[in-house]
């Protein structure tokens, strides 16, 4: 458990940060306008969550 729980959590972190760059949010959008920052980062977070669950948990 603890190997498949590690595994996943680098998967979201790599995927968060491809998101990131492809996605183009930057710290100069963080500076700019808080509460859109946010909320992308949000909806990066939960994207890379489900794409690292479907491909190491549910396959």
């Amino acid at each position: 458990m603890n190997q498949v729980d590690k595994e996943v959590r680098e998967k979201i972190e790599m995927l968060v940060e491809q998101i990131v760059e492809q996605w183009g949010v930057t710290e100069e959008l963080k500076m700019q306008d808080q509460m859109k920052w946010v909320g992308l980062m949000n909806n990066i977070k939960v994207c890379a969550e489900e794409i690292a669950l479907e491909e190491i948990i549910y396959l």
